[in-house]
């Protein structure tokens, strides 16, 4: 997998040097979240300023202020409307990214599992990067869509680049597992809540997907059906694609 040519980097405002650069590479420090940006909009905003600060809260015992956050944003994307945005925070301030837009596929994926768990799975940072790309492209070179993490005893916890959820008699059924609480899994949780749509949490096992009616993963790039775990097929029913896709198409793009 190859990472999207850069547009633009920024450190606390001002264009990154070459040493700069080569420390972003490296994966080997902070916190981060990502987004995708439409016509100078994001969605969940709220939720990955929340991201940000909470974990550099816990990993620098400092503060960072929202505002300035979404002016870092604003100074790195300098006009552009369309973007894939990246925000890294570290020991000694911001690191903003701009790439160029992203969109995932909406045809069904293919997952296949691998035994790893992620460590400090609560945060998205960049330290599990090698084993974690590792996993992913073992599942890429499989013929798979996108790696599914699993402990040893077979329990699903999330995608390596995705959170994964199922669907059973119209419930939307999240992993209880250590994950990433992904911000497009949490603008999913807010809608489906908006929608009536029932929500619950359990113990998946890749044992247990004959007992489910439907699987999804979601990241920012978006969501998409998932129709294959290994071997075994998953089914993708129109109900569960409906509900989905409704809950994500009404959630608001929040001004940047």
């Amino acid at each position: 997998m190859t990472e999207l040519e850069l547009w633009r980097v920024e450190i606390d405002g001002r264009a990154a040097d070459e040493a700069a650069l080569a420390l972003i590479e490296h994966h080997a420090w902070g916190h981060f979240t990502a987004m995708q940006v439409r016509e100078g909009r994001t969605r969940g905003l709220d939720l990955h300023l929340t991201r940000l600060q909470a974990a550099h809260r816990t990993m620098y015992h400092l503060e960072l202020d929202a505002e300035q956050i979404r002016d870092r944003v604003r100074h790195a994307l300098d006009g552009i409307r369309d973007a894939s945005v990246r925000v890294y925070g570290y020991w000694d301030g911001l690191i903003v990214t701009v790439r160029r837009p992203e969109q995932m596929p909406t045809r069904p994926h293919a997952l296949g599992s691998q035994h790893f768990r992620r460590p400090l799975a609560g945060f998205k940072h960049p330290g599990s990067g090698a084993a974690q790309g590792y996993f992913l492209d073992r599942a890429l070179a499989a013929g798979f869509d996108e790696a599914l993490l699993v402990g040893a005893d077979g329990t699903i916890a999330e995608g390596a680049i995705t959170n994964v959820g199922f669907w059973r008699a119209g419930t939307i059924v999240w992993p209880d597992a250590p994950a990433l609480p992904g911000i497009t899994m949490l603008v999913l949780r807010r809608a489906f809540a908006a929608h009536g749509v029932t929500q619950g949490r359990a113990s998946v096992r890749l044992a247990d997907l004959a007992a489910y009616d439907g699987m999804f993963l979601c990241n920012s790039r978006g969501w998409a059906p998932v129709d294959r775990v290994d071997d075994t097929p998953v089914p993708v029913p129109v109900e569960m694609t409906e509900a989905i896709a409704r809950a994500y198409d009404s959630a608001p793009w929040d001004p940047i």
